[in-house]
C-alpha cells in the first residue's frame, strides 16, 4: 500500500477517535478493512460463475467508563462518521457495565511491526484465473476412471487492515491470498465417488501447479470407488493431513481464554499438565513469513507472540485477548481478532503441529487392521466434555497397507484420549491456517455395519 494512502487512512481513524472523545467517550478504538476479491468457477471448460466483491468497513468501539458499544459503517463521509461516533457513545451509555472492558494500556501495545512478506501485488486477470481452473480440471479429466467434473475454482483477494486507538496506537498491514480447487467424479450410476483437492497461498508463485491439484483430485476420486462397509470395532485410526487439523482446531477452542474464563472447556484445569503425547509440539506463530494468518499486531494493537502452546505434550498457556486475560488475572497473549461489527475475541494465528519423524507408510506399517480416514462429516467435537463423533470415509488398513475403500462409518472417542494417543507423521502442509500432519490414534471406535 502507498505511504500516502496509509497516512490518509490512519488520519481518518484519528479523526473518528477525536469525534468519539468529543461526544463523551473515555476510550475508543477503530478498525478499518479495505478488501477486494475475485473468484471464478468453471466446469467442463465453460464459465459457471464469477464473483467480485469490494468492502470498506469501519468499526468504532467506544467506552464510557466500563460501558461499551460498537457501531460499524461503510460510509466515510464526514457527516456519517460524526453520526456514527455520536450514536456509539449514546449506545454505550445505555448498556450494563463490564468490569473487564477497556482498551490496552499504552505500555502493552506493539512498538515495532516486523515485515512478514504478506502482500503479493500481482494482478491476475480473469482470463488467467480461467486458465488455472481449466488446466486443473483438464488434468483431472485425463485420468482413467474420471467420468465427470463438479467444477474448478480459482480465487484471489487482497486485504488492508488499519487500527487506531485513543491510547496512541496506530498501525496497518496488507495481505493477499490465492487459492485453487477442483472436484471431480469417478465411476458411473450408483457407483460414483466425488473427491477434490485444494491449495492456498499468500503469494501466487507459492501456489501448487494447477495440473498437480487436478491430478491429486482425480487420484483420490478413483481410489475411492466401490467402497465397502466395516464392522463395529476398536482399531487404530490414521487421520489424513487434509483433515487432521480439525483435532488441533478443537484444541484452539478448548484453550480460548473466553472458554477458560467461563469454565466451559475440558482443559480448564490442565495448564502445565500433559495433554498430548510427549512427541507432540504445537506452535502458534503470528510471524510466519507468508503465513496465511500472520499479522504484526492483533485486533487490540498488541504485539503477538510465537509460542509452543503444547511443548512436548504439556499445555503451556491460553489464547487470550484483553478481556479474557483480565478475567483470569493474566496478561493478554496478543491473540485478539475482531471484525468491524464485533468485539475482540481470542483466536490462534498460524496454528500447527510440528511434523514427526516417520512417513505415512511407516505410521501404518504395523497396523494389522485399522482405518485410514480421508474425509469427515459433521462437527461432532464437544470441547466441554471431550466427546468426539464424526461420520467418516476413507480406506481400510490390513497387514500394514491400505487395502480397500470404506464408507458410511462413524468414528468416536474422547478428545482427551485422542490427544494423548496421537502420533504425527512427517507430512505437514501449511495450507489452511490450522494444520497438522497425518496422525495415528490407537484405540478409537469405528461404528459400521
Amino acid at each position: 500500500m502507498s505511504d500516502l494512502k496509509q497516512d490518509q487512512t490512519l488520519q481518518l481513524l484519528q479523526d473518528i477517535l477525536k469525534k468519539a472523545k468529543g461526544f463523551g467517550a473515555t476510550e475508543a478504538d477503530v478498525v478499518l478493512s479495505d478488501s477486494s476479491s475475485v473468484s471464478i468457477n468453471r466446469r467442463l471448460g465453460k464459465p459457471e460463475s464469477i464473483h467480485r466483491s469490494e468492502e470498506a468497513d469501519i468499526g468504532l468501539r467506544v467506552f464510557v467508563g466500563k460501558r461499551s458499544a460498537i457501531v460499524s459503517s461503510s460510509d466515510r463521509a464526514a457527516e456519517a462518521l460524526t453520526q456514527m461516533a455520536e450514536r456509539a457513545v449514546a449506545m454505550a451509555r445505555c448498556v450494563p457495565e463490564d468490569p473487564y472492558a477497556g482498551i490496552a494500556d499504552p505500555s502493552e501495545t506493539a512498538r515495532t511491526f516486523p515485515d512478514l512478506d504478506l502482500y503479493d501485488a500481482t494482478e491476475i486477470s480473469v482470463e488467467k484465473m480461467n486458465d488455472y481452473a481449466d488446466r486443473a480440471e483438464q488434468a483431472a479429466l485425463g485420468v482413467k476412471g474420471i467420468t465427470n467434473s463438479d467444477g474448478a475454482e480459482f480465487s484471489c483477494g487482497k486485504d488492508k487492515v488499519y487500527y487506531a486507538a485513543s491510547n496512541g496506537f496506530a498501525g496497518s498491514y496488507a495481505s493477499s491470498g490465492f487459492s485453487i480447487g477442483v472436484m471431480v467424479i469417478a465411476g458411473e450410476g450408483t457407483a460414483m465417488e466425488v473427491n477434490d483437492d485444494f491449495d492456498s497461498a499468500t503469494f501466487l508463485s507459492d501456489l501448487k501447479a494447477a495440473e498437480t491439484v487436478g491430478m491429486k483430485a482425480a487420484e483420490r476420486a478413483v481410489r475411492s470407488l466401490h467402497p465397502r462397509k466395516a464392522a463395529t470395532r476398536q482399531v487404530p485410526l490414521v487421520f489424513d493431513n487434509r483433515i487432521s487439523g480439525g483435532l488441533i482446531g478443537s484444541l484452539a477452542g478448548a484453550i480460548s481464554g473466553a472458554a477458560v474464563a467461563r469454565g466451559t472447556t475440558l482443559l480448564k484445569d490442565k495448564l502445565g499438565q500433559q495433554v498430548f503425547n510427549g512427541a507432540v509440539t504445537i506452535i502458534d506463530d503470528p510471524f510466519l513469513k507468508r503465513g496465511l494468518r500472520s499479522h504484526p499486531f492483533d485486533g487490540e494493537g498488541i504485539a503477538p507472540q510465537k509460542r509452543a502452546i503444547i511443548d512436548k505434550g504439556d499445555l503451556t498457556g491460553w489464547l487470550l485477548d484483553l478481556s479474557s486475560a483480565r478475567q483470569l488475572g493474566l496478561k493478554t497473549t496478543g491473540n485478539a481478532a475482531r471484525g468491524s461489527g464485533s468485539a475482540p475475541s481470542p483466536r490462534p494465528a498460524n496454528f500447527y503441529m510440528q511434523p514427526g519423524h516417520v512417513t505415512l507408510d511407516e505410521l501404518i506399517k504395523d497396523i494389522d487392521s485399522g482405518f485410514y480416514v480421508t474425509s469427515l462429516m459433521g462437527s461432532g467435537a464437544n470441547i466441554v466434555t471431550g466427546d468426539y463423533s464424526r461420520g467418516a470415509k476413507g480406506f481400510w488398513i490390513e497387514n500394514g497397507k491400505i487395502a480397500y475403500p470404506v464408507a458410511e462409518l462413524t468414528v468416536a472417542g474422547n478428545l482427551k484420549d485422542m490427544w494423548l494417543n496421537c502420533t504425527p507423521a512427517n507430512d505437514l502442509e501449511l495450507k489452511y491456517g490450522i494444520d497438522a500432519p497425518s496422525l495415528r490414534i490407537d484405540g478409537m471406535t469405528v461404528a459400521g455395519a
